[in-house]
């Protein structure tokens, strides 16, 4: 039997090797846990809506954290646009909607929900952009705030315009089928005023002969003067 040479330093960089990388599998077991633990907390938003112009959207949230809440959470949502660290538009706790939104925003969520929903009315072509929904709350470990990495990009377009005119076009148009029905109340009465004048005219041909028949055997009959 042919045996092959032991290569000792060989041996030794191959153990070497796997010793190596059963440190970097061990530590990157560590990082892992350590950022599952980070993603204990965050916010739920669609990636991607679809608006058109003139319309309402709807964006849905929702949030979710590990730490046990105050007696009084004090539980607050902002959204901001854009990017990450953008501009407010919307403050529940100062009641605050920015000038661009004025009676065109509405956030349905109850104190104390984890859910909710963000609503944009007549959706304008500059409302086109991300948003991200922020929360805050008092925990046992105190105040507590994050946000929606991601946010949610809103495309608007115009075809919402164009759609709606058309119903309209159609519905101006309806009067010819009015026409259509005045028509079809109209010809029953001319066809019943047809059929009375034939059903007089018909009497007539027949009583008139009956009456002369009549007259002629009364005039037949009569005692001779």
């Amino acid at each position: 039997t042919t045996r092959l040479p032991s290569l000792p330093g060989r041996n030794l960089a191959v153990a070497q090797t796997l010793l190596l990388l059963l440190l970097a599998a061990c530590l990157h077991t560590g990082n892992s846990a350590g950022y599952q633990k980070m993603q204990d907390y965050g916010v739920d938003q669609p990636a991607v809506l679809n608006g058109f112009q003139g319309s309402s959207i709807e964006i849905p949230f929702s949030f979710y954290f590990p730490w046990e809440l105050a007696k009084d959470p004090q539980m607050s949502i902002a959204w901001r646009l854009k990017n990450f660290h953008g501009e407010f538009i919307y403050k529940s706790t100062l009641s605050f909607i920015h000038e661009h939104f004025k009676d065109r925003l509405i956030l349905n969520w109850t104190q104390g929900q984890t859910s909710g929903v963000h609503r944009i009315l007549n959706l304008k072509e500059n409302d086109q952009a991300i948003y991200f929904s922020k929360v805050c709350l008092q925990t046992t470990e105190g105040m507590k705030c994050w946000q929606s990495i991601p946010g949610t990009k809103l495309n608007i377009t115009h075809a919402l315009s164009t759609t709606m005119r058309t119903p309209s076009i159609i519905t101006s148009a309806d009067p010819t089928a009015g026409l259509e029905d005045i028509r079809g109340q109209r010809n029953p009465s001319l066809l019943n005023l047809g059929a009375m004048v034939g059903m007089v005219v018909a009497k007539v041909v027949v009583i008139i002969p009956l009456y002369g028949w009549m007259i002629f055997l009364w005039w037949k009959k009569r005692p001779a003067e």
